[in-house]
């Protein structure tokens, strides 16, 4: 049966139940289910792009941020048959066909699973097209330990944007929506695989973490963070996700991962100046556009200086 709160929508010729919508899912500012589902409507044409194709993971809280949260891959039950599955090769089922996930298309099945409380949305460096052993970006995240904060990240942003100039690649940035920052090369999937991308990070980190000891630290080990930003390059690994741009986050009030222009790190002095909301992403998207629409365009894509 279906719920009683339930009522059906229109969503680009496909059909949605939307349920509990005045359901608060961030209880720090009574933020509810709609205003979610409105979100993802309304910035979905920019948001999707950097998704199609892609496998998604999810984070899933139905009771919100004070309940119990879980991450998804799978598709989860109540999905409508229309949403796209694929299929991902899994090391522990070599030969077979893989484990379903799903992709994000369109805007219909971006609200058909945020319906479901996947409203945090992480995607991988590669497409179902090209598969997990091709990369089309490469991503640098920047995640602060004890003692340092966000501005730190840009600081080491901006020595990242340098270091990889020196090799001919461009990139893009955009907040975590968090603590961090995540930057962006458009790469061409052909000539990146994945194993030399997720190399090519590390050293590039580690040659950062020789010249400022004092700032960045590259090795996993969490003891080492403090009073530090750890450059995770292991963010390229096929296995790994990061979390989408424009996705909301399960934290706040609620944030956003945001892109933001290299003024805006440049000039950042305080973790607030690169906290958004949803309204305020909305509004920056209609004044600016996308800024991270150079990574949609495969003239703007490079070969990874692997050797």
């Amino acid at each position: 049966m279906p719920d009683s709160q339930s009522k059906p929508v229109q969503v680009d010729g496909r059909t949605l139940r939307l349920s509990h919508l005045d359901k608060v899912l961030w209880p720090d500012t009574g933020w509810t289910k709609g205003q979610a589902l409105d979100y993802y409507a309304r910035v979905a044409g920019t948001m999707v792009p950097h998704l199609a194709a892609r496998p998604a993971s999810f984070v899933r809280f139905p009771e919100g941020l004070d309940g119990e949260r879980f991450y998804a891959k799978n598709p989860p039950p109540g999905l409508p048959g229309w949403v796209r599955r694929v299929d991902v090769p899994s090391r522990s089922d070599e030969g077979g066909s893989g484990r379903p996930y799903v992709a994000i298309d369109d805007r219909a099945s971006l609200i058909a699973m945020a319906q479901l409380y996947a409203l945090e949305v992480h995607v991988p460096q590669w497409t179902a097209e090209t598969g997990p052993d091709r990369h089309d970006r490469l991503v640098v995240d920047l995640d602060p330990g004890e003692g340092r904060n966000l501005v730190d990240c840009c600081a080491v942003a901006l020595l990242v944007r340098e270091r990889l100039a020196e090799d001919g690649l461009e990139c893009w940035a955009k907040t975590s929506g968090g603590k961090g920052l995540h930057l962006y090369v458009p790469l061409r999937a052909a000539a990146s695989p994945a194993e030399p991308v997720t190399e090519y990070a590390r050293r590039v980190a580690a040659g950062l973490a020789d010249e400022h000891p004092n700032l960045i630290v590259h090795r996993m080990t969490r003891s080492l963070r403090a009073d530090r930003v750890f450059i995770d390059w292991s963010q390229n690994n096929s296995a790994k996700t990061t979390a989408a741009p424009y996705t909301l986050r399960a934290r706040g009030g609620p944030s956003v991962s945001t892109p933001v222009d290299w003024e805006e790190v440049a000039g950042c002095v305080s973790p607030e100046d690169l906290a958004f909301t949803p309204d305020q992403v909305l509004d920056r998207i209609f004044d600016r556009g996308d800024l991270l629409a150079p990574l949609l365009d495969p003239e703007r894509a490079a070969d990874p200086p692997v050797d």
